[in-house]
């Protein structure tokens, strides 16, 4: 990664138009217009609403509120958040 934020696979995926099918990738997001790749989605987009995101995780917005909520709980509990 450097400055833009994409790793090297990222960028080859755009390059060549191509959505990632490594599934194993912590990146990897089944969301294939925006090349199947969470880190892409962030440089096309920038900051998603938790409406946005669910719609990328094929999940609820109530679930990906739940989600939020409980990470802010455990970051609040480890001095994290200030």
């Amino acid at each position: 990664m450097r400055g833009d934020g994409l790793r090297v696979c990222s960028k080859v995926c755009m390059a060549t138009n191509k959505p990632c099918d490594k599934k194993e990738c912590r990146h990897f997001i089944n969301y294939a217009s925006e090349f199947n790749c969470v880190l892409i989605t962030v440089f096309m987009n920038g900051s998603l609403t938790l409406r946005q995101t669910a719609e990328r995780l094929g999940i609820s917005f109530a679930r990906v509120k739940q989600i939020e909520m409980k990470a802010l709980s455990k970051m609040k509990k480890s001095d994290l958040a200030d």
